[in-house]
Parts: C-alpha cells; structure tokens; sequence
C-alpha cells in the first residue's frame, strides 16, 4: 500500500503545470461615444410657462423642414417649456420617440441619458436651453466657435459628428 502512495506521488509531481490564463482582448463597442447630434436650442416661448409664441412655431417649422429628411433616429430633449416644443413637428411627422435629460453646465446629463438608453452611434436632434448647448458640445469634445448661445439667437443648428478619433462642429442657421 506504501508503495502505491509513493507511485501515486511520483505520479502527480511529473504532471505538467497548468498552463497561465491568458488575456482575451476585449472588444470594444465601435459606437461607443460616437454619433450626429443636431443641437438646437428650443424656442421662443410667451411666457416662462408658456406655450411657443408665434415667432416659435415659425422656427420650429423651418427646424423640421430643415431636417425631415437627416435620419434622425430619437428627440433628446430638457424639461424646460418649449424644449419639446420645439421638436413637436419632427416628433408628430417622423413618429420619433423621445427622452428627456438634465441640462446641466458640463453636458454630462446628456452623455448618461444616451448611453443608458444605448443611442450611440445614432443621429440624435438634442433641444436644450442657452446654457446647456455649449456645455454639451464640449461634453462631445466638439470646439463651437462660440462661448455661449445666448441673446436672440434662436436659429442656430448645430451639428456635431463624433468619430471614434475625431469630432467635426458645424454651425447653420435656418
């Protein structure tokens, strides 16, 4: 019996080592922080808890009639009146859904309302109020040429196009 313990010994110790776990690279998603975004900022309302005025409903055509045809896949939107105001005709004619997100002065509120809702990689319209444009573009790591949007300036688009390197502003007005 002693002998078969020892044999049993010899046995396991000439058995090879297991071989060391290799790393498996990890595939990273190609979408990731990628996209077309059509910023604009929402439009003139009557009042602070308003409805758009006149002028709004008028630039809120011409957005539409400007990007009815873009491949826009889903409206982000803020919860401030006439955000979503302003993206009603795309919303009612192109049957887009929507999502609401917090402005705020980094832009990180959109960044965590798009990847929880797995839009990246999609062209997106964002309505957001004067403060929260600027901040979202440089959340994208875009570089406006401009600091603020601010004033009367109501026809502004702009579009960001984030590539996996690279980021490319543009500013239209319509």
């Amino acid at each position: 019996m002693r002998y078969v313990i020892i044999l049993l010994l010899s046995c396991l110790a000439c058995e090879q080592a297991p071989p060391e776990k290799q790393a498996i690279p990890v595939a990273e998603d190609s979408t990731f922080l990628t996209g077309t975004f059509y910023l604009v900022r929402h439009a003139e309302q009557a009042g602070v808890d308003s409805v758009l005025e006149a002028t709004g409903h008028q630039q809120a055509g011409a957005l539409y009639r400007l990007l009815q045809d873009s491949g826009i896949q889903k409206i982000y939107f803020t919860r401030y009146p006439g955000s979503l105001d302003m993206a009603d005709s795309m919303y009612q004619y192109l049957s887009l859904d929507t999502v609401s997100y917090v402005a705020d002065s980094s832009g990180e509120g959109l960044l965590y309302e798009i990847t929880r809702q797995k839009d990246w990689g999609k062209k997106l319209l964002v309505v957001g109020n004067n403060r929260a444009l600027v901040p979202i573009m440089h959340s994208l790591k875009a570089k406006p040429k401009i600091d603020s949007v601010a004033g009367k300036d109501y026809s502004s688009l702009f579009i960001v196009r984030k590539y996996k390197d690279s980021v490319r502003c543009k500013r239209l007005n319509y």
